[in-house]
């Protein structure tokens, strides 16, 4: 019987298993880095144990670590959520050398199908050996791991050596192990739905395929909204995946929870891989079945039976991962305060962040899952688009916006989706459409109260000046202070409270919740930021300068790069790591490179001068993006 557990984990996956332990009665011992220790998940935990450093590599990829760390504590079992070390098979070992129980398969059936080159040998599939034209486009992936790290797609020839190296850089970054592999891409341009099968085995021979999930809404080859069931699949098909994804974990004698993953393409399945742990999008399975997975891997691994058939499925789930990332500028992560984070009640929310927690740069930007459960997936959907449209999100940017949309996107509706949604979509997702009455109700409430001091004395035709920036423009806005309080032309000022404004527009009322934090205002799900009166000089940058679009780190320069080289339009620079992620820097125009800042190794600010490429007269006019501009690599 276990009675205390090590998460060797972070962020929301830590609090959701340190809340399904409480619910046990099993104590909890976290682990957390530098940079993580105010986090909320080393606070939820009975216990936290530091992890010296804030890279991933110092710490939670340290196995020997975090060990040491659960017999410390007194820890009897460790859990490894997902990422970091949960498909490590020398982990596993270690924590089971150690006299600890591991919650999670065994070592063997880790080795087996964490490498997914051995993992498609298994299921008798062959990677490319030998790329040509006619292969393209193809897919370059990390063997080991997943979440988004080390996946590229290829559609030059040209390209596959610089992308082999890029993939290999990044996986060895994220998981320790910089082995690739090459496979023919299925994805969007074929139509393909991302489709997989949640698996649940005991140690006395039972396995349940609990359902699929669609999770082919994706960026950067990283899941962003999933479902359960997959919508539209047949019966027969259905059947199969299920079938197939039992002969999986069969065939590695599998213990405990798994998922495995296929692309469904022209009716047909594709096996991809398995997924030897917990996956992110659990909770839309643990919502259909009425389970707790995270309660039966710990039921497992005391050696506790399945029952022969797994419970019914019920209604349908939908999950969307809410980010701190800007989608419309090539889904850069964001990093800074979150200063509010309140999700109506009426759906799931697992988070690692509570208010006034800071986002940081060395870890993935996902704050939080939000799961809503109906009897059908139309009010599933609409449920889940609602509670994210009513959220109150006060801090960085996010992908809310983004996730509304999309949920609302009639080809999403109709489950008409695949994997190239955001190919076909993104640009029409991501357009501004800024509430014109927002500034003004910003500005109202910043002047609640200031009438008392005799403003109504004023010149009625000397209205108060406000500006705000919205959506990349700057919008003013103008206001009275009269004897009736505040009023503004064309709309009847109904409240005009510090945090609160109501507004009649054409008879109709509009109400909207204030807030604010520093020069940044926060108008119900409308970001601002007041502007000065009398703006203040600001730093100038000569054309052609590359900008550090977010905090991180230089991890990669173009080869031979150096002030005097000569670069084309587009051509890539350097490569800037943040938040798990590698940010492609490429050159604005066809020039020379006149300085150069950056250097591997380098940690960076937003706005840090990198480079600057001057045009030269044939490359003047031939600018493609504004200084600065990033290109993020295609990623898993």
């Amino acid at each position: 019987m276990i009675t205390s557990l090590l998460i060797a984990n972070r962020g929301e996956i830590a609090c959701r298993i340190a809340r399904t332990c409480s619910e046990l009665g099993i104590r909890t011992v976290a682990v957390h880095s530098d940079a993580d220790e105010n986090a909320r998940h080393a606070r939820v935990a009975d216990t936290a144990v530091r992890l010296p450093g804030s890279a991933p590599a110092d710490t939670y990829l340290r196995g020997d670590l975090i060990v040491k760390a659960a017999l410390a504590s007194g820890a009897d079992a460790v859990h490894p959520g997902y990422g970091f070390l949960s498909e490590n098979a020398d982990f596993a070992r270690a924590v089971q050398d150690a006299g600890l129980v591991w919650i999670g398969p065994p070592p063997e059936a880790i080795e087996a199908m964490a490498s997914k080159t051995r993992a498609k040998e298994l299921m008798g599939i062959e990677p490319l050996r030998d790329v040509t034209e006619s292969d393209l486009p193809v897919l370059v992936k990390a063997a080991a791991g997943g979440g988004g790290r080390g996946m590229r797609v290829v559609r030059r020839l040209a390209d596959l050596d610089g992308e082999l190296a890029a993939a290999r850089a990044e996986a060895a970054s994220a998981f320790g192990d910089g082995e690739v592999f090459v496979e023919r891409y299925l994805g969007g341009d074929a139509g393909g739905r991302h489709v997989e099968v949640q698996v649940l085995a005991d140690t006395h021979g039972t396995v349940w395929a609990l359902g699929t999930r669609d999770c082919s809404l994706q960026r950067r080859h990283q899941k962003v909204i999933e479902e359960a069931p997959a919508p539209g699949l047949t019966g027969p098909l259905t059947e199969e995946l299920h079938a197939l994804a039992v002969r999986a974990a069969r065939a590695v004698s599998y213990v405990g929870a798994g998922t495995v993953e296929f692309l469904v393409a022209d009716g047909r399945a594709h096996f991809l891989e398995m997924n030897t742990r917990l996956q992110v999008e659990h909770p839309v399975t643990e919502a259909v079945f009425g389970v707790d997975l995270v309660a039966e891997q710990i039921r497992v691994a005391e050696g506790h039976a399945l029952p022969d058939d797994p419970p019914r499925a019920r209604g349908h789930a939908v999950e969307a991962r809410l980010y701190a990332e800007d989608p419309s500028q090539e889904w850069a992560p964001q990093t800074g305060r979150l200063h509010r984070l309140a999700v109506p009640g009426t759906v799931r929310l697992d988070t690692g962040y509570t208010d006034g927690d800071d986002i940081g740069v060395h870890y993935d930007p996902m704050l939080a899952k939000v799961v809503a459960h109906a009897p059908t997936r139309a009010e599933a959907v609409r449920k889940l688009a609602s509670a994210l449209d009513r959220a109150v999100i006060h801090g960085p940017v996010t992908n809310r916006d983004l996730l509304v949309r999309s949920l609302r996107h009639e080809e999403f509706a109709e489950a008409r989706m695949d994997t190239g949604f955001y190919d076909r979509h993104l640009p029409g997702l991501t357009a501004p459409a800024p509430d014109p009455y927002a500034p003004l109700a910003a500005a109202l409430a910043d002047a609640h109260g200031r009438s008392r001091f005799g403003g109504w004395r004023n010149v009625a035709s000397q209205p108060q000046v406000k500006r705000y920036a919205m959506g990349g423009e700057e919008h003013e806005v103008r206001y009275r202070h009269t004897r009736g309080g505040l009023a503004a032309d064309g709309v009847h000022v109904v409240r005009a409270d510090a945090e609160l404004v109501v507004l009649d527009v054409d008879g109709v009322r509009r109400r909207y919740e204030v807030s604010r934090y520093g020069d940044r205002v926060y108008v119900g799900t409308t970001t601002l930021t007041a502007l000065p009166r009398f703006p203040a000089p600001t730093a100038q940058h000569a054309p052609g300068s590359l900008l550090a679009p977010m905090p991180g780190t230089v991890v990669r320069m173009a080869e031979g790069l150096a002030e005097g080289s000569e670069v084309e339009a587009g051509q890539p620079l350097l490569w800037l790591e943040a938040m798990k992620m590698q940010h492609k820097i490429t050159a604005p125009v066809r020039g020379v490179v006149s300085a150069l800042h950056a250097a591997p190794g380098r940690q960076v600010e937003v706005g840090t001068l990198l480079a600057v490429v001057e045009a030269t007269p044939q490359g003047r006019g031939e600018l493609r993006d504004e200084p600065g501009t990033t290109r993020t690599l295609p990623t898993n």
